[in-house]
């Protein structure tokens, strides 16, 4: 099915699957941080399908961007204010796992979303396959510049899942094209500012680049200010499929961005935590597949996200089984 209906769908299609058989849960969001618009449609998914269904969305998000030890801090205030169930983006796979081993602790319902996390016990998963997301956004770059130049990557946060895939993704196309050169891999920490200096640094060194491969869209911005400070041209992609992407592909500053879709994994994840406070059934698992946004497919991605609706549970279960 292709993923834009979900951007299109009927909200009416939520409330009639799910049964409203309580109301007025209060669903604890956690996210990484305020400065990546990535976390943003994954709050606003959140909000979309807690409001259809009469619960209610509270944001917890880290003041300083990742911060372990805050959101640990915010872990221990949820566990006393107690909220119905927690949908739960973890700053660090592996560090927080102490503090979901806190929530299971307090038997409050978690659901897992984004980073998969190495430990703790989750009512279900909802995520992105971030290597095919990878392979398939650099290998559409890659074709664009006709099988052959210089190529840069820029990386996310050294160490996080997200950005070890979505690497390993890029490096893989690399390989598929034996006359194109990878220059250098450098991470800019998925911020937009990092993006436009890491590429200022690299443009230095490097007097010809054809391609940059930037592991999310805000680095992807940062890159083409640089580009455009400098008065040089390349082709670049971004990953994520944010709004400012879609924007940037229609004025034809980017070329392409593999879709995350935090909106849907938003909605989904939200939407797994009522129907199993509801006593409905839910799925474990949901990993969205890759889609590559670009000039001949923005369309349906070129809307507000407060706008947009969320998949019926019928289908939202029926990517499980994809």
């Amino acid at each position: 099915m292709p993923k834009s209906k979900f951007l299109v769908a009927a909200l009416p299609a939520i409330l009639i699957s799910t049964g409203a058989l309580a109301a007025g849960e209060t669903i604890a969001v956690f996210t990484k941080n305020q400065t990546n618009p990535y976390f943003q449609t994954v709050r606003v998914g959140a909000e979309v399908v807690a409001k259809s269904l009469g619960a209610k969305a509270v944001h917890y998000i880290p003041t300083k961007p990742d911060s372990i030890p805050e959101q640990l801090s915010q872990v221990e205030d949820v566990i006393v204010k107690k909220p119905s169930a927690i949908v739960f983006v973890p700053v660090d796979y592996k560090a927080m796992v102490p503090g979901v081993e806190q929530i299971n602790d307090a038997k409050i319902p978690i659901v897992n979303v984004t980073d998969r996390s190495a430990g703790g016990k989750f009512l279900a998963f909802v995520g992105a396959d971030d290597y095919s997301l990878g392979l398939e956004t650099a290998r559409f770059l890659l074709k664009e510049i006709g099988g052959k130049g210089n190529v840069v990557i820029l990386e996310g946060v050294k160490g996080s899942l997200t950005n070890i895939d979505r690497v390993r993704g890029f490096n893989d196309a690399i390989k598929e094209f034996k006359d194109v050169k990878l220059l250098a891999s450098q991470p800019a920490n998925y911020q937009r500012l990092q993006g436009l200096q890491v590429m200022e640094n690299l443009m230095q060194s490097h007097p010809q680049i054809d391609g940059v491969l930037a592991a999310n869209d805000a680095m992807a911005i940062g890159v083409i200010e640089a580009l455009d400070g400098a008065n040089r041209k390349a082709k670049v992609i971004g990953i994520n499929g944010t709004k400012e992407a879609v924007d940037a592909i229609k004025a034809g500053k980017l070329l392409a961005s593999g879709d995350y879709n935090g909106f849907l994994q938003g909605c989904i994840g939200t939407l797994v935590a009522i129907r199993a406070l509801r006593k409905e059934p839910i799925v474990t698992e949901v990993v969205l597949k890759p889609t590559v946004v670009n000039a001949s497919n923005f369309q349906p991605y070129d809307s507000p996200l407060e706008s947009r609706s969320c998949p019926s549970w019928s289908e939202a279960a029926a990517l499980a089984s994809k």
